[in-house]
């Protein structure tokens, strides 16, 4: 089995990107299955055609998408994307698109299908935070994981795939005060975790992981 993750690049002024550099230390199999690990660009569009020709090339069985979500103290595991993209700052290429669809012959929203409570459970069993998040924001994030559930829907059937945040790491909130972060090295054993959990499991459990509000 072959699991491409991707990670972006740094965007929004920051040096590093939490997503990457995590990415960049998961070991090369896991669970016996062999870890692809990629760099996108934070840019509209240019994430999508990225992460098509990356599977095009590698024919991977699972798509896993990192991203940074400062402000978040856990691991999140992405339940939806919507059809929307509204940036409140510009990516990496000057792109601010506002209220606009990501495609228009595309689903209103797409579920990710992967086993994301398992993936949480997993995550806690290492003694780290993890959860599920309904939203994945309207940026580059839900952007790339949006086209990565419509090439699923659209041309590559039997891939699973889904998108996962990363707090900021240490050393990104040392001048940003009651800032929640997480070391590099523990936001890599938590993804390590989450993988494995999706490289065993196809069918997820039913236990509440949702929120009131």
């Amino acid at each position: 089995m072959k699991v491409l993750v991707t990670g972006f690049d740094p965007f929004g002024g920051e040096s590093i990107n939490p997503a990457y550099e995590a990415v960049k230390l998961l070991p090369d199999e896991i669970a016996g299955a062999k870890i692809v690990k990629v760099e996108v660009p934070t840019v509209f569009k240019k994430s999508i055609e990225a992460l098509k020709k990356n599977i095009e090339a590698e024919k991977p069985e699972l798509v896993l998408c990192i991203g940074q979500a400062g402000g978040r103290f856990d691991l999140t595991v992405e339940r939806v994307a919507i059809n929307l993209d509204d940036a409140r700052i510009p990516d990496n290429d000057g792109n601010q698109p506002i209220d606009e669809p990501i495609f228009a012959d595309g689903e209103s929203a797409y579920f990710a299908n992967i086993p994301i409570k398992k993936m949480v459970q997993n995550v806690r069993k290492q003694n780290l935070t993890a959860s599920v998040s309904n939203t994945a924001g309207t940026f580059v994030c839900n952007h790339l994981m949006y086209g990565l559930m419509y090439l699923i829907d659209k041309e590559f059937p039997t891939i699973r795939g889904g998108f996962i945040h990363v707090p900021f790491i240490v050393e990104q909130v040392v001048e940003k005060r009651n800032m929640p972060s997480m070391s590099v090295e523990n936001i890599a054993r938590g993804l390590e975790a989450m993988i494995e959990a999706a490289v065993e499991n196809k069918e997820d459990i039913k236990i509440a992981e949702g929120k009131i509000c």
